[in-house]
């Protein structure tokens, strides 16, 4: 299969790139000029999440983010679309790492929710991210890649670059 890359600019130095690795799997990386505290930080701290993770082109905003980031615990999320509709995203937590893993249910979808899981990877004074999505069908992976859910990934990702800054990375 072919990688997607994001929308980014060409002189973007950390790409995100977007690729279907199997049947059931999406795989999304990025490298962070950060070390993997930081990057597990801005993921793991509500306050600094809702600074990055809606691409500000999209036309949606964060209302709410409530999460219980551990093992066990919950998280849900609500989102205000183009100012007509609410739409909530949930599940819980399957394995929360400190600084290497993240693990959750997507419950939101029903059956046809993914589990996603988060590595951060150190390599130097750089963080590996790798963010994988299996889905409990080709079809279903299908669906998420058309719907344009991963469309905004660079973006995001970049925002989350901007935050790192400001915390020290």
């Amino acid at each position: 299969m072919n990688a997607k890359k994001d929308s980014e600019p060409d002189t973007t130095k950390n790409r995100t790139t977007v690729e279907p690795k199997s049947e059931r799997e999406i795989v999304v990386t990025r490298t962070f000029d950060a070390p993997a505290r930081i990057v597990f930080q801005a993921w793991t701290t509500p306050e600094l999440f809702r600074r990055w993770w809606v691409p500000k082109s999209m036309p949606l905003a964060l209302l709410s983010y409530e999460a219980d980031i551990r093992t066990g615990g919950g998280y849900r999320l609500v989102f205000d679309v183009d100012g007509t509709k609410t739409m909530a995203f949930f599940g819980k937590y399957i394995e929360v790492t400190p600084h290497s893993r993240i693990v959750w249910t997507n419950d939101e979808s029903g059956e046809d929710g993914a589990v996603t899981t988060v590595t951060l990877e150190e390599k130097g004074d750089k963080t590996l991210l790798v963010l994988h999505e299996l889905y409990r069908s080709k079809e279903v992976r299908d669906a998420a890649l058309a719907s344009g859910a991963y469309d905004g990934m660079g973006e995001t990702f970049g925002q989350l670059d901007e935050v790192l800054v400001t915390l020290g990375a």
